[in-house]
């Protein structure tokens, strides 16, 4: 198989990182949105929640129709569906009807990865393909730093709303484009492979463990993405636009991190070792954030952002470069869909216990200890993943 061209690589970076416009753009915008509909903390967490829900309960099946559907149908739906909620929430006036464009952006952001993973694995050659999975990932971490200096500024000048309009637009040109290059492939038949006697066999302890890992990791990445503009604003006083930016920083170091650690596991890196320090660092990243408001230093908030970036935002990359590892092509969208599945469910309910948390106690700190207790769990997920690899070594890799 001849190299992979680099425009099918920006098409899967911008298919990663289309979906999550909406929700970073509406953490980035936060402290307005709040004030201009009187919404509480609790009912922005469900806002984030609800996207996240959205996309977990349709992930499993979209997983197992990324393995049937072409690329270009899916293309459609991940770009497509993203403007259309775009769309709503530019038009939205009231808590509802941002709910409702959230959940529209839900199975969007879920089938992404299937689809990405599925396009790596059968138009990149193998030597390629741990590269390439770092990089896609960080198209999530682009949309981070996009969302997070382009919306705050849009916003005022056009305001939130137009702010959204104008985010639809730059999604709307990118399906073009996605269009454009997209690899030809034959039509695929109604009965595949991935609807024979093999696709009805339990699929591999260690996804499993990964969609485990992405569910605990999932938690605090996103309570982090969601509440941290609204924490720099409300406990460390940031203007709104350099609370948007600390998001967008967050994600500069997600990107470089996805990559960097997309290479090592090219260089046949454990993924467990890699998964165990990353979850140990994220711990140190959330108590730095913790520190940030119980002694006002912005200091240790800049710390924390720049550990959250290095660690919890390069985890996916690592899981989903395994799961091409332990299950077969024909089964890389089903396996992937689980993996979403535990992401998702982690992505919907962080957000929304942040927010409860926050509420009710008036503060973020049990947040904070609640989003490094879910970290913690992450390293024994890991630790399981390396007694499991010791056991029974893994195709291609070690654990």
């Amino acid at each position: 198989m001849k190299r992979a061209p680099a425009s099918l690589l920006f098409v899967l970076v911008c298919a990663m990182g289309v979906g999550p416009l909406l929700n970073y753009g509406l953490s980035a915008v936060s402290p307005l949105i709040l004030h201009d509909l009187g919404m509480t903390q609790s009912q922005f967490g469900l806002l984030a929640g609800a996207v996240f829900a959205s996309a977990a309960v349709g992930s499993a099946w979209l997983g197992r129709f990324s393995d049937r559907a072409t690329s270009r149908q899916q293309i459609v739906l991940i770009f497509g569906g993203t403007v259309l909620a775009l769309v709503v929430a530019a038009l939205a006036q009231n808590f509802w009807v941002l709910l409702a464009s959230v959940i529209i952006a839900g199975p969007a952001q879920s089938i992404s990865n299937p689809t990405t993973n599925r396009l790596v694995v059968t138009a990149v050659p193998q030597a390629q393909r741990s590269g390439w999975i770092g990089v896609k990932q960080s198209g999530v971490q682009a949309s981070q730093l996009v969302a997070g200096l382009l919306i705050p500024a849009a916003s005022l000048w056009l305001g939130w709303h137009g702010a959204f309009g104008l985010a639809a637009l730059l999604a709307l040109a990118l399906l073009w484009y996605a269009l454009r290059k997209l690899p030809a492939e034959a039509p695929r038949p109604r009965t595949t492979a991935a609807r024979g006697p093999g696709a009805r066999e339990p699929l591999p302890l260690p996804v499993w463990l990964f969609a485990a890992f992405a569910f605990f990791s999932g938690l605090g990445m996103q309570a982090t993405n969601v509440y941290l503009p609204l924490y720099a604003v409300r406990v460390l006083d940031f203007p709104l636009v350099l609370a948007g930016a600390a998001a967008g920083v967050s994600g500069v170091v997600g990107v470089t991190s996805r990559v960097i650690w997309g290479r090592q596991m090219a260089l046949g890196r454990r993924p467990s070792g890699i998964l165990i320090a990353l979850a140990a660092g994220a711990v140190v990243g959330v108590l730095c954030l913790l520190g940030a408001g119980a002694l006002h230093q912005p200091a240790l908030l800049w710390a924390g952002v720049a550990l959250h970036g290095a660690t919890v935002l390069g985890a996916n990359v690592i899981t989903n470069s395994a799961v091409l590892v332990v299950v077969p092509a024909e089964r890389v969208g089903a396996a992937s869909g689980v993996l979403a599945m535990g992401m998702y469910t982690g992505f919907a309910l962080g957000p929304f216990v942040m927010g409860l948390l926050a509420d009710a106690s008036g503060g973020y700190d049990v947040g904070w200890l609640t989003v490094g207790t879910g970290y913690v769990l992450c390293v024994g997920v890991a630790l399981w993943l390396r007694r499991y690899g010791a056991r029974s070594p893994w195709p291609g890799q070690g654990s």
